[in-house]
């Protein structure tokens, strides 16, 4: 399965775009659609298209490991509020998840309901992360 529309447009929506480098909340060096890497460095400044080519390229990364992960049939919903939510996250804290055991035993109300639960930083729970777990969960119920 691959990300739709709607799964690249809530990404772009709760990452923002910025087209200069900057620091992320987890200190790592970052431009466009929150793309991290080796690629980036500390003063570049990219394009939106080049933001979206980053993106698309991301994403395509994580619908491989999402796509290995997931062990039952999902929705076209379900796999891009997984795809928000490890890009978002990461794939391995992804891979460790309750959410990702839920789903995979067939208890997708259970999965649902925690993506909730990741909405903290240092223990502390963040609007921002809040909205777009919401959105998330939301997204995968659709």
């Amino acid at each position: 399965m691959q990300t739709s529309d709607n799964g690249l447009n809530i990404i772009r929506q709760y990452e923002g775009l910025r087209l200069k480098t900057y620091f992320c909340p987890a200190g790592k060096l970052t431009i466009g659609y929150g793309h991290t890497g080796t690629d980036v460095t500390s003063g570049m400044s990219i394009t939106e298209a080049q933001a979206n080519e980053l993106l698309q390229e991301d994403v395509k990364r994580f619908a491989t490991s999402v796509n290995k992960m997931v062990t039952t049939e999902v929705t076209q919903g379900m796999f891009d509020a997984l795809i928000s939510f490890s890009y978002n996250i990461g794939a391995g804290n992804l891979q460790k998840s309750t959410l990702l055991k839920k789903l995979n035993a067939g208890d997708k109300q259970g999965a649902a309901d925690e993506f909730l639960k990741w909405n903290k930083s240092n223990g502390k729970p963040l609007a921002g992360l809040t909205a777009r777990r919401t959105a998330e969960r939301e997204l995968f119920l659709a």
